[in-house]
């Protein structure tokens, strides 16, 4: 039975209405949109390489303990990593302010926020992590936190709080790729079309919850827990899944391990 053209047009309205307060808090929302990046080895000495590659493991941590943070949106990591697959940056080694500038255009982030990590060999360990303006490229917010190299976790911990407590970000509007002006204006090589013509944030970090981060995680956990990662971005889902059972094994509390080895066997399932 057709409905008539009245019907239809209350039945459109209705739509409308319903769709409107989500559509309005979407606009409403101008919590600044940070992308969180790797973090560089800084290490020295004859044991520097032990530390190489757990950079993506402190990102991933540092990316779930600030999406607590209910004054800003940050960029879930595996869509970072997709863009910088898609760019062909992910053997570029170091961050520079000009790769962060470009990649955070491509995210429809404001902000990135990065840095290093340095060993002095003797179980100490440095954080430091900066923040990059997308519009004007100028560097600030520069922060440091040091604790023992037994306590990652708590490292990482105390450098949210600190950036939660001190940052300072502007909210502004997001960029879309292809913007005038943009230093990443070049379009994404793959993907689907809308990829190409929208912001590129249509996925949030979820947060963790307090106790994990209470975990004391060492050195080498952390560094299993990134080639984990590693072998995920990778598509290499047996070599991953058996790396993050690894870490729960030993620390079964670790919620973003368990996180990663549920979306690869739920991938694994269908």
């Amino acid at each position: 039975m057709m409905r008539s053209p009245s019907s239809l047009l209350r039945a459109l309205s209705a739509t409308v209405i319903v769709a409107l307060p989500a559509f309005a808090r979407a606009q409403a929302d101008t919590r600044p949109v940070v992308a969180v990046l790797s973090f560089d080895n800084n290490s020295i000495g004859a044991g520097r390489q032990d530390y190489d590659g757990i950079g993506k493991g402190i990102q991933e941590t540092l990316i779930a303990d600030m999406a607590s943070n209910g004054k800003i949106r940050v960029v879930d990591r595996e869509r970072i990593q997709r863009v910088l697959d898609e760019q062909n940056l992910t053997k570029g080694g170091r961050v520079d302010p000009a790769t962060a500038v470009r990649v955070g255009k491509i995210l429809g982030a404001q902000y990135a926020i990065y840095g290093g990590f340095m060993s002095d060999g003797r179980g100490n360990m440095v954080l430091t992590a900066h923040s990059t303006d997308m519009e004007t490229s100028a560097l600030a917010n520069a922060m440091k936190v040091q604790r023992r190299t037994d306590d990652v976790l708590g490292l990482i911990s105390e450098m949210t709080a600190k950036l939660n407590a001190e940052i300072k970000l502007d909210a502004k509007p997001a960029h879309r790729v292809g913007d005038a002006g943009s230093a990443a204006a070049a379009p994404v090589q793959s993907g689907t079309p809308s990829e190409k013509q929208t912001p590129q944030v249509e996925t949030f970090a979820k947060p963790m919850s307090a106790k994990v981060m209470k975990t004391k995680l060492d050195i080498a956990s952390m560094k299993i827990y990134s080639n984990a990662l590693d072998e995920m971005d990778r598509k290499n889902t047996a070599k991953a899944t058996a790396l993050f059972k690894q870490v729960l094994a030993k620390f079964p509390d670790f919620e973003p391990a368990q996180r990663n080895l549920d979306k690869l066997q739920g991938k694994a399932g269908n």
